[in-house]
């Protein structure tokens, strides 16, 4: 795919600019209607992009399609959550000239649309956070403009998928100029400067997502970037749970390292178990067949860490792995490596560091007690933290671990695995940097909208320029949270209500 020109480049960013005021202006169903009709669309041609992807990514068909699954059905969640409309967080507030502070005028809120986003598509999910993904889903819910810079490791595939949700979009009554795609970097860093573009979100590398982030910065006019980085996820194993046995523990960590050869974000990149506890991985991992890395960037960024970790002085190699080319590409299979706290802290320079793609470290601990400390020490910022445990054992025995993983991530596992994330309202894919830049938020799950939205308050407004949404007569039927008058005579007495009582309400 050729790199889009500056005469494209300038006919994509106009057509955005234009639709966004009456994309802004529409109506919750219709725009719901049109994410659905993106769904059905891109369902309906599953035989057709599916194939494409696995001839551009390497990436198997079972997985493809699962991922393009979740891709609709996560524009299916935004539909729902666009018509039910809470995420507008309409408030209202009553004239009141008797206000504890004084008179206070009549004061209606609520969240409106940044205008045109720029999606920056991530390569190692070339549906579910690509063209169709997420940010875009969230973009277009929220009412605004989507350009997509796509990734260069799966062009056709982009294209093909940019055509058919544009088409969809118009159809179901967007305005044209909804959703558009660039290709090539230098067009993406244009779009990223140009001052018709309001938001931009960005699935990437730690590097390549604070050197963009830098430029929304900078701008004239900054603008609010949202980065998902990097994440090593670290898994921490209790001694109950290493009494238990690690059998099957050994094998789920193996699948979890090894999936779509670890080119996933929440791949679990260590592992921390009770020194000398017995970690049976050589055997499942010998058992994982090679997977293609996804173009050779990644391959010489992956034997680049590889040799780096396995080469580091008190690491020891527990399952080899390999890395293999053919015309092809690279082809990868599952390398664990295992060490001990004390290393790790000397050599954190060189150990501490995403692998991206089929590789692990083991790390041996003695003391349960330190690994609250070890998770402030070593993981500031990661998009996961998971807690294996026994059968029944006591959750007071970990309460101070969840609360620190808590601190440095934005979802806390028990007996899970972080590979696998739910779209459900819920879920929150982010966390401190470097997992995220750009502030709080989440790429999944229907909070992931609250990124492409500012707030606006009207007051003392006619209702003739009111927009549908603070209306008294809600046309919209959105969810109207209102204060009335005289409230504020009565602020305190529930606290202070439930003080007397020692909690709250039933």
């Amino acid at each position: 795919m050729n790199d889009t020109t500056p005469t494209e480049l300038e006919a994509v960013l106009d057509a955005a600019a234009q639709a966004a005021p009456a994309l802004a202006a529409s109506a919750p169903r219709v725009r719901a209607e049109a994410l659905v009709a993106a769904a059905d669309a891109l369902d309906g041609a599953a035989d057709e992009l599916v194939p494409i992807a696995m001839r551009e990514t390497g990436l198997a068909e079972a997985r493809l399609r699962g991922e393009l699954k979740r891709t609709t059905v996560q524009l299916r969640l935004f539909a729902e959550t666009v018509v039910d409309g809470a995420y507008l967080d309409v408030r209202i507030d009553d004239a009141d000239p008797d206000f504890v502070l004084g008179p206070r005028p009549e004061v209606r809120r609520y969240l409106v649309p940044l205008g045109p986003v720029l999606n920056f598509a991530a390569s190692n999910f070339p549906f579910a956070f690509s063209v169709a993904g997420g940010d875009s889903a969230a973009a277009l819910a929220a009412g605004s403009p989507v350009v997509v810079k796509a990734h260069e490791g799966h062009p056709e595939l982009s294209q093909r998928t940019a055509e058919i949700v544009a088409t969809a979009l118009v159809a179901a009554g967007l305005p044209e100029g909804t959703f558009g795609i660039v290709f090539g970097r230098d067009s993406g860093i244009t779009a990223l400067r140009d001052p018709r573009i309001a938001a931009a979100a960005f699935t990437g590398s730690t590097g390549g997502g604070v050197a963009l982030a830098a430029i929304a910065a900078n701008r004239p006019v900054p603008i609010p970037f949202f980065g998902e980085l990097g994440s090593v996820n670290p898994v921490f194993v209790t001694p109950a749970a290493a009494e238990a046995g690690l059998g099957p523990l050994a094998e789920a960590f193996v699948a979890s390292v090894s999936g779509s050869a670890g080119q996933l974000c929440t791949k679990s990149g260590f592992l921390f178990v009770p020194r000398g506890a017995d970690l049976p991985v050589a055997a499942p991992a010998a058992g994982v067949a090679p997977h293609r890395l996804l173009h050779a960037g990644i391959a010489d960024g992956f034997r680049d860490r590889r040799e780096r970790i396995l080469s580091t002085d008190g690491v020891e190699t527990v399952a080899g792995g390999d890395v293999t080319d053919d015309e092809a590409g690279a082809w990868a299979t599952p390398t664990i490596a295992r060490t001990d706290v004390a290393t790790l802290r000397r050599e954190r320079e060189a150990l501490l560091d995403e692998a991206f793609g089929p590789l692990a470290i083991v790390v041996d601990y003695d003391d349960p007690a330190d690994l609250p400390g070890l998770v402030d020490e070593f993981f500031p910022g990661n998009l996961t933290g998971t807690i294996q445990t026994a059968p029944g054992e006591d959750p007071a025995g970990f309460t101070d671990l969840a609360a620190a993983i808590a601190a440095h991530s934005g979802r806390v596992i028990v007996n899970g695995w972080p590979t696998g994330v739910a779209v459900t309202p819920a879920m929150t894919h982010g966390g401190p940097f470097p997992a995220t830049v750009g502030g709080a938020g989440t790429s999944v799950g229907t909070a992931a909208i609250s990124r492409f939205l500012r707030p606006v308050t009207y007051q003392n407004a006619p209702d003739g320029i009111l927009p549908p949404p603070l209306r008294d007569d809600n046309p919209w039927g959105v969810p109207q949270r209102r204060s009335s008058a005289g409230e504020s005579a009565s602020w305190g007495q529930l606290a202070a209500s439930a003080g007397a009582t020692g909690g709250g309400a039933a």
